[in-house]
């Protein structure tokens, strides 16, 4: 596929400068067609180059109707003979579309709306998706539609699908792509080493830029996927290096616990440790014993007991004259915390003071006695929110902190309360970390964007934790739910009713727990009494609204996705999540952590509010396991790195060309990596200057939280 040579002036000498021309000097791009490329993040040639298609359509290999099989990714060329467009609940529209091929007829059935222009009787499109079955008859559930490319089409080649936006069309963004790919992407010199390349089995990096765009075979696009994912990966892997570096260049305050004391706190827990627990704390005891400052990620599914490890953790921090802190990313999640580490190190009014918690809402006089008692140190434990990372909170000795949660909180945040910490002398001392989630990480996110920390792993319940059976209910079967939600409050027992949204929304067709509460409460539950909590309350009614549902004066807890975490309720059995196609697998087991934490018997109830009557997959994972690891790698298969995480860590902005399903790229780049970083932590001499540009270009483009 040759295309014109892409520069109206003369080509710079300097191949990899050429490509930081904008895009405007490309034939074909003016000023306004510049704005339509900035949308998606393309300004320069060099963006063009590395702006990688989203799929490919492997024109050689389509299918035609008559050859589909029930299961298969496949993608279809046929022509769109009939459309009628179906009205349903809540103003909703269905497309029902007949395709025909000359072979056969299939119907699809297409529920976004905007389709409606493309899919006109007598168009060619191109449709890809999974086969599926309806009523006995095969149909497709598409992914993607296309008008048909017949120029592109007649190449008989694996053509690249790119994203769009409104402005640009596949067709002029290929030749575009054509132009500078043919041209540049073979001149550009190759960011690693040569012994780097032929020892991890790469492909030249100027042929990846060019496969990965208009591959000759499928063989030649997996080999450029392959190169360039290394490259990514490899990119990462030096970040989170010097991550780990960096929090232990400064030495920490060691912390030690005579054995007799340390078996005096563990005998005043009210049960004692489980197997894992013992040996994550054994784990951590000799971490903080050393001068390089710990830095361990905790991971447990929810109930596993991570609170209890953590005080342990905390004790021997107060043993050895050390302060400790605790970060948690909501208030209910930091009160919650506050209480438990109350009952273990403050049971009494005399030691009250010895733990404080520290909010946003803290008034401010009480908040000027905790800055004061922090830093002179006669608070030893303070829990608290991001509260605690603002310039006036100062530590006479913190020696370990902890962060919960901590997939939503970045290195950065971990960087500002490590800098807290402070020697007797005033010189600078790093804290020991201690960061957990309840979020079990699959093993690919450990190797990468956790990849700094040590990792622990409590994998072993408490004893009398219940099971929780899952049952997952058609959109039609709300009322069953709410059947089922009244048997069991009639027992009494206690009920959490989660909905995706606060308030209705004209953008968004989902329940709101506002409208929902009234309703609820008039018409389906008029003989129990509902609570109301969402995020949007201020705290003290927050806090009035969990102590009459912990009281049980309100039975039924109506409520957003504020008690995803630290709500411990042991009298509810039963959750109940409206819309719960609108959150991920993670978030959904969180909720579902909520119930089975007292004697008895506890349920959870998945209602989809998807028109799609096909069972969502993660549900149906959800309604098969309780392994919250097993469901974290579904997650993360399903939904990628960004949306499991919740939030925009650093690097995953960059991934293009990488899979984290890949384990053997990342532990090859893992390794390479390593072989790099012993030697030239910095990137300084002359043969790993192409790594120093490949690192810096990767960080800035992801969230520039490395340092």
């Amino acid at each position: 596929m040759q295309g014109p040579r892409p520069l109206r002036a003369a080509d710079p000498v300097d191949a990899n400068a050429a490509l930081e021309a904008p895009l405007t000097v490309l034939r074909g791009v003016g000023p306004e067609t510049a704005k339509d490329f900035e949308r998606v993040g393309l300004t320069t040639l060099n963006d063009l180059l590395h702006y990688y298609p989203r799929r490919y359509d492997n024109y050689a290999r389509m299918k035609t109707i008559n050859r589909l099989q029930y299961g298969e990714e496949c993608t279809l060329i046929a022509t769109v003979t009939d459309m009628h467009e179906r009205k349903f609940r809540g103003n909703r529209t269905m497309l029902q579309v007949t395709l025909s091929d000359g072979t056969g007829t299939i119907e699809v059935t297409e529920f976004n709306p905007y389709r409606k222009q493309l899919l006109t009787p007598g168009r060619q499109v191109v449709v890809s998706g999974k086969v599926d079955q309806y009523l006995g008859r095969l149909t497709i559930k598409p992914r993607e539609w296309e008008k048909l490319d017949v120029e592109l089409l007649n190449t008989g080649r694996i053509v690249p699908v790119y994203g769009l936006t409104e402005g640009l069309y596949q067709r002029s963004l290929r030749n575009l792509t054509a132009q500078v790919t043919n041209y540049w992407a073979r001149r550009q010199t190759d960011p690693l080493p040569a012994e780097i390349v032929s020892r991890a089995g790469l492909m030249a990096y100027g042929d990846a830029l060019a496969q990965i765009h208009f591959p000759d075979n499928e063989t030649a696009l997996a080999d450029a996927q392959h190169r360039l994912a290394f490259d990514e990966l490899f990119a990462l892997q030096i970040g989170v290096l010097r991550q780990r570096r960096d929090w232990q260049a400064t030495p920490a305050r060691p912390l030690a616990i005579p054995d007799a004391g340390f078996d005096s706190f563990l005998k005043s827990l009210p049960y004692p440790l489980t197997g894992a627990q013992q040996r994550v704390v054994a784990e951590i005891r000799a971490d903080v014993a050393r001068t390089t400052p710990m830095n361990r990620l905790l991971q447990g599914d929810v109930g596993s007991g991570k609170t209890i490890v953590a005080a342990a953790a905390m004790a021997i921090a107060l043993a050895a004259g050390a302060q400790a802190a605790l970060m948690a990313p909501t208030s209910i999640l930091a009160e919650q915390h506050y209480r438990t580490l109350l009952r273990l190190f403050a049971p009494d009014e005399q030691a009250a003071v010895a733990v404080r918690l520290l909010q946003g809402s803290t008034p401010a006089a009480e908040k000027a006695e905790i800055l004061a008692g922090l830093r002179d140190g006669t608070i030893r434990i303070v829990v608290g929110t991001h509260a605690l990372l603002e310039d006036p909170v100062e530590f006479a000795a913190l020696g370990l902190a902890v962060i919960d949660e901590q997939h939503r909180f970045g290195v950065a945040q971990r960087a500002s309360l490590r800098a807290k910490g402070r020697g007797s002398d005033g010189t600078a001392v790093s804290p020991h970390l201690l960061v957990m989630t309840a979020t079990p990480i699959p093993r690919t996110l450990a190797l990468t964007v956790f990849g700094d920390l040590d990792l622990s792993i409590l994998d072993e319940m408490p004893p009398g934790r219940q099971p929780i059976t899952t049952y997952l209910l058609h959109a039609n079967e709300r009322e069953r739910g709410y059947a089922f939600v009244r048997r069991e409050v009639a027992k009494g027992r206690q009920a959490y009713l989660i909905f995706p949204l606060v308030e209705e929304s004209e953008k968004i067709e989902a329940r709101a727990a506002v409208e929902e509460y009234a309703r609820l409460q008039k018409d389906i539950f008029p003989e129990f009494q509902l609570g109301l909590l969402h995020g949007r309350m201020k705290p003290d009614d927050k806090d009035a609204v969990m102590a009459a549902f912990k009281a049980n004066e309100t039975q039924i807890l109506v409520s957003t996705s504020v008690v995803e975490v630290g709500v411990d309720v042991p009298n509810a059995t039963v959750i109940l999540i409206d819309g719960a196609n609108r959150f991920g697998l993670s978030q959904l087991h969180q909720f579902r952590g909520r119930v089975g934490r007292g004697e008895h018997a506890s349920y959870c109830l998945l209602t989809s509010d998807s028109p799609d009557p096909t069972p969502d997959a993660r549900l149906q994972a959800m309604e098969q396991t309780q392994d919250g690891f097993v469901l974290a790698e579904k997650d993360l298969e399903l939904r990628g790195p960004g949306d499991f995480l919740g939030t925009r860590q650093a690097g995953f902005a960059a991934l293009q060309a990488a899979g984290l399903g890949d384990v053997a790229t990342i532990e090859k780049a893992r390794r390479e990596a390593r072989l790099i970083f012993e030697v030239d932590p910095e990137l300084m001499t002359p043969e790993h200057a192409g790594i120093r540009k490949l690192v810096d270009a990767f960080w800035q483009t992801g969230s520039g939280d490395v340092s």
